[in-house]
């Protein structure tokens, strides 16, 4: 299959090009700038120069290519979100950007859409145990629903599309993918709280896998979770992550000083329960994670 991808020089967009040039997929990636394109070029991927945000521009930068599924990867966390203003450009991503997408996509000839969301659509705290049945967070008033507005237009525009086999993917928390975050675990600048914070957790390299089955054996209009078999403790995650590169065990603080410091970090560190089912996944993707919990994952590291 011919495949666009936007997101292909990001922290899951690595490891999925190399997986679908595995699987003889042909693949577009989208970059904003040449450095991004030498980067793509030199993989043996075609380079798409255009920003994902700016419409006119993306149109004209796809006019006259083909590909039979686009793959949405983009966001624009290049840290750790501390405060509720670092997720606003990712927010946009998520709607203007999908929407900007979707627009190429029919330019492109696609007729397979396949959206990144991630597990806390479900809500920013303590939601208890999901799956893909069970109901997006709803606006609660809090500074969090801007964020959880974002996800649930990702997911709406792409199953709403016409002509349009939306997919969405439901992806639990990064790692392994991460190069910026051995100095902050080496300068203990990356504390952790006391206690709380349980998340549904993914190695980046098995969050590719597992689009690359999605791109398909995914359903239209389904979605799906990708995350390892075992929630986790944030602190429990970044304890093991130190571990594996020789660094101290990170500091851990009380949860109301995380929130004080980090109002959108701290409070999703201290106040998240979320344990997500990848039941689905398995099923019908066919799909395992390699690493069934993140303590396989930074063992292999």
């Amino acid at each position: 299959m011919n495949i666009f991808l936007a997101g292909a020089t990001g922290t899951l967009g690595r490891p999925l090009v190399r997986q679908l040039l595995d699987d003889g997929h042909r693949v577009l990636g989208l970059t904003r700038d040449a450095a991004g394109a030498q980067r793509l070029a030199a993989l043996g991927v075609t380079p798409v120069v255009a920003d994902a945000l700016d419409r006119a521009g993306l149109l004209d930068a796809v006019a006259g290519l083909s590909a039979d599924v686009v793959l949405h990867e983009l966001t624009a966390l290049k840290k750790a979100p501390l405060r509720h203003a670092d997720m606003a450009a990712t927010d946009r991503l998520r709607v203007e950007g999908t929407a900007n997408l979707l627009a190429a996509a029919r330019v492109l000839g696609a007729h397979r859409f396949l959206t990144q969301s991630i597990v806390f659509g479900y809500g920013f705290g303590p939601v208890g145990a999901v799956d893909e049945d069970s109901p997006l967070g709803v606006d609660d008033g809090s500074p969090f629903w801007p964020h959880l507005a974002a996800i649930r237009s990702t997911e709406e525009q792409v199953f709403a599309a016409e002509g349009i086999e939306g997919i969405a993917l439901r992806y639990g928390l990064f790692y392994g993918g991460d190069q910026a975050l051995t100095p902050m675990l080496m300068s203990r600048k990356l504390p952790v709280p006391r206690a709380g914070g349980l998340a549904g957790w993914v190695h980046v390299a098995d969050a590719a896998a597992g689009t690359v089955a999605a791109v398909t054996k995914g359903r239209a209009g389904e979605a799906y979770n990708l995350v390892d078999d075992e929630p986790a403790a944030w602190a429990d995650v970044f304890t093991a992550a130190a571990r594996a590169v020789g660094a101290p065990a990170p500091l851990r603080l009380p949860g109301w000083v995380l929130r004080l410091v980090a109002p959108y970090g701290g409070a999703v560190m201290t106040r998240s329960d979320l344990r997500v089912s990848n039941a689905k996944a398995k099923r019908e993707l066919g799909w395992e994670p390699t690493y069934r919990t993140y303590r396989e994952g930074f063992a292999s590291s």
